[in-house]
């Protein structure tokens, strides 16, 4: 796994040019912001995200700040594009799968659901099932744990203060535990500590 400071230097020699660099930086942030346009564009996600590709490398001499700064300006692009495709093709963001639709997660009854939720992030049921909840809520659970945006930076995404942000997040984590708590009732508890980015949602 790339350690901030490692990607800090890419990025700046990405913006020097060096085409290495900016694959590297695309490999480690395309699959979350794919990710995040699935909820946003559903099956458009991949060509909102080759034009927002296109932007990030037209624009990123002209970006100043860290690997930080680096991931939500990708998402602010991001979800630009995929705001313009929404509104130039007059459809809403639909989930790839209706929600009962989904497979049944195993889950342990000690297990705090959201956690579990949480791990199952990288997959594309998972991903349907956060797209099923209202779009700021959805918006916010992406953009503050699949991108791992803190409050403030989720909120100049989103056009919101920190506050509300972290309250539609919450709210999306906790519709999330309540969809997939019927799983975890006649199953052995088995201990679990909380998630740290769960931790920090609330």
């Amino acid at each position: 796994m790339q350690q901030p400071e490692d990607l800090d230097v890419a990025l700046r020699a990405a913006q020097s040019g060096d085409e290495d660099a900016f694959r590297l930086l695309y490999r480690v942030q395309q699959p979350v912001l794919l990710r995040y346009l699935r909820v946003l564009a559903g099956d458009d996600a991949e060509d909102v995200a080759s034009e927002a590709w296109l932007q990030i490398a037209r624009d990123l001499a002209g970006f100043s700040g860290d690997w930080d700064g680096f991931r939500g300006w990708t998402a602010t692009i991001a979800r630009h594009r995929a705001m313009d495709s929404l509104r130039a093709q007059r459809r809403r963001p639909v989930a790839a799968l209706p929600v009962e639709a989904l497979p049944e997660p195993r889950l342990t009854t000690g297990e705090d659901a959201a956690d579990r939720a949480l791990e199952l992030l990288d997959t594309e049921a998972a991903v349907a099932l956060i797209a099923s909840l209202p779009r700021d809520q959805a918006e916010a659970v992406m953009l503050r744990v699949v991108i791992g945006l803190d409050a403030k930076a989720t909120g100049r995404i989103l056009g919101k203060r920190a506050g509300a942000v972290r309250t539609a997040a919450y709210r999306g984590l906790k519709t999330l535990a309540e969809r997939l708590a019927p799983a975890t009732r006649a199953v052995p508890r088995v201990t679990h500590s909380p998630a740290p980015a769960l931790r920090e949602v609330r």
